[in-house]
């Protein structure tokens, strides 16, 4: 029989093949490295048979699918761990997750930090016995009697969800878990693994129903990646905005407000500043700006869709005896804004940007410093086109948010969403919406990603994911097109023809939330700010009392410049001063003593590069004022 490989080449296999023996005939180092297959789009088993005409791909840890079948796989030896551990534990789930795997389980008494190093022996224990995975098949009844009688009640209520039919497992040694799989070929498989932690996670997601522990872990096949994503992680527990911003005195979270940032003096600086940066880019690219109110009338959120799909998430108050929302998004009020006069073709594209403050009612256990949270503003900004714009709109937006990234020294990757199962708007319209954002994308040669089902539920997206300096993917940017608001709320603009027609609308977001994306830089930079968003760009700090007044010449001159500076008067060491400003990550320190006096100089300390040595004050006024015009990082 002949099967297909992905570049189009045929290999001729005997009957019965499998696909790792076609591994082991591409290559020994391809068969090493191989976890799973995917035959005819589906991800297998590697003992899976193959058969004549079929389309092969070899998965290795390399590709998305491998790794999380690989991770998968690394649950349910960390599950058949726990088993032998802890023999009365009821199991629930166990997926992979983006960098690891977690495993929900009942168990009393709670598992702790020092079970996980018992749990870790055991997993390292049937490693070494390179038990097989087995797949299996019950009927749904024999399923469940199965699990009944092993006092797994989860696995039970999984099960009685399922339609009837044969249903899947997968075997490990004496573990056997309701399973689609794939998996790797044994445990053996799985050299490199680490429990990371423990938490909590109700049964389903419904706090209504049990608590669960959820075990957080990660494996890789080779020991040092592992101990490279451990250093990583290591490094970004450092980088954590929450402890840096406190350290840095950027922003507080109070129990009156819970899951509402209160931002200092220095966290509204650094906020300041990218707002300002982001309206100059926004003129210079033909935008205006909106203001619209933060509660708005009930009727209003039931024709937008919103109502329907997102209530839940909402907070409500009456006014007059009339229910009004608090908004969780601005586009309502920006089509209000339009439709308050009539347009003409000749107006279009309108762009609109809007700094919105928007509320959601995100539940208590998500919360997570400034990446989640109730209260946040959105860099918003809505698009009104004819469908011929679309696509030189798109195109600017998609340039727009590269080179805002590209500031930061923000990597991105690029996801093309489809519609979900709950949606608004004809078939047509989505056709079409999801077919320009596509020709957008591939006029401009950029790769990208489809996301299944995971678009807004009145249009396809295009969402941007940004890497920071430890490659971890935050989610920030993003373009919706939407043909369904307009219709909903009968927009319209006079054409050519003189006729009413109906504009396309675009949401976009460049930022996401800004507190959000000040969280991802904080840890981006590890608080160390380029010199145009630091809150202090220079701190000036006399050698002792007697240098006091010309150090408050020096302070007043960067300060009448323009500059954010700070000056250190106190009774310490020098050596404590220098110490205590590279602890607030304050980009220059400027020393100055008696030769720096009598020569109307600075000596200059770099928070990264260290003694920079003397230079005049003008000098070094234009050295920083060029690093804050240019933006530039250390």
């Amino acid at each position: 029989m002949n099967v297909q490989l992905p570049d189009g080449s045929n290999v001729e296999m005997p009957e019965n093949s499998t696909a790792l023996s076609l591994a082991e005939k591409i290559g020994p180092r391809l068969a090493k490295a191989a976890v799973a297959a995917k035959v005819n789009g589906q991800t297998v088993d590697l003992r899976t048979p193959l058969h004549d005409g079929d389309q092969v791909a070899i998965l290795t840890f390399d590709s998305e699918e491998g790794r999380e079948v690989f991770r998968h796989s690394a649950s349910h030896l960390m599950a058949s761990a726990i088993q032998k551990v802890r023999p009365d534990a009821k199991f629930a789930i166990g997926p992979a997750i983006e960098e690891g795997f977690y495993y929900d389980i009942d168990v009393e008494p709670a598992l702790t930090e020092e079970d996980l190093g018992k749990i870790e022996k055991e997993m390292s224990r049937i490693v070494q016995a390179d038990d097989r995975f087995v797949r299996k098949e019950m009927g749904k009844q024999e399923a469940i009697d199965y699990f009944k009688a092993r006092g797994q009640q989860y696995k039970v209520e999984l099960l009685e969800g399922l339609e009837d039919g044969a249903i899947t497992f997968y075997e490990n040694g004496e573990f056997i878990d309701l399973c689609r799989g794939p998996h790797v070929p044994s445990t053996g498989v799985i050299k490199a693994f680490k429990l990371l932690s423990l938490a909590g996670a109700y049964w389903r997601g419904d706090s209504n129903r049990p608590m669960l522990q959820r075990v957080y872990g990660t494996a890789f096949p080779k020991k040092a990646d592992l101990d490279d994503y451990l250093t990583r992680l290591a490094e970004a527990e450092k980088r954590d905005h929450r402890k840096l911003g406190k350290q840095l005195d950027l922003f507080s979270f109070h129990e009156e407000g819970p899951g509402f940032p209160f931002f200092h003096p220095k966290g509204m600086v650094v906020l300041n500043a990218l707002i300002d940066f982001w309206r100059e880019e926004h003129r210079r690219r033909g935008y205006g700006e909106l203001r619209t109110p933060i509660i708005l009338e009930r009727g209003l959120w039931e024709q937008s869709g919103h109502w329907d799909h997102y209530k839940d998430n909402m907070y409500f108050t009456k006014i007059d005896d009339r229910d009004f929302a608090v908004k969780p998004m601005n586009c309502p009020g920006g089509i209000l804004v339009y439709k308050s006069r009539m347009r003409s073709y000749r107006d279009l594209p309108l762009r609109w940007a809007e700094l919105g403050t928007v509320h959601r009612h995100e539940k208590s256990g998500v919360l997570h410093g400034l990446s989640r949270v109730r209260m946040f503003t959105q860099d918003d900004a809505h698009l009104f086109m004819t469908e011929s714009q679309i696509q030189d709109e798109v195109i600017g937006i998609i340039d727009f948010v590269g080179y805002v990234y590209g500031i930061f020294g923000l990597e991105y990757s690029i996801e093309l969403s489809t519609r979900p199962e709950k949606s608004i708007g004809t078939d047509e319209m989505w056709e079409v919406a999801t077919l320009s954002l596509r020709n957008a994308l591939e006029a401009k040669g950029l790769p990208f990603k489809i996301n299944e089902g995971d678009g807004a539920f009145y249009g396809p997206k295009i969402d941007f994911h940004v890497r920071d300096c430890l490659r971890r993917s935050w989610q920030c940017a993003t373009i919706q097109l939407d043909f369904a608001m307009p219709e909903k709320f009968e927009m319209e603009y006079i054409g050519q023809d003189g006729h009413a027609h109906r504009p396309v609308m675009v949401h976009r977001v460049i930022y996401g939330a800004i507190e959000r994306f000040l969280g991802i830089l904080i840890e981006h930079f590890a608080g160390a700010f380029p010199v145009w968003l630091a809150p202090v760009q220079a701190i000036v700090i006399p050698v002792g009392d007697t240098f006091a007044d010309y150090a408050r010449d020096v302070y007043a001159r960067l300060f009448d410049s323009g500059l954010r500076v700070e000056m250190d008067l106190s009774d310490e060491t020098l050596k404590y001063k220098i110490r205590q400003a590279q602890t607030q990550q304050v980009p220059y320190m400027l020393v100055v003593g008696e030769r720096e006096r009598d020569a109307g100089t600075v000596a200059v300390r770099h928070r990264r590069q260290g003694d920079l040595g003397s230079m005049p004050l003008d000098e070094f006024i234009s050295r920083i004022r060029r690093e804050i015009n240019d933006k530039t990082r250390d």
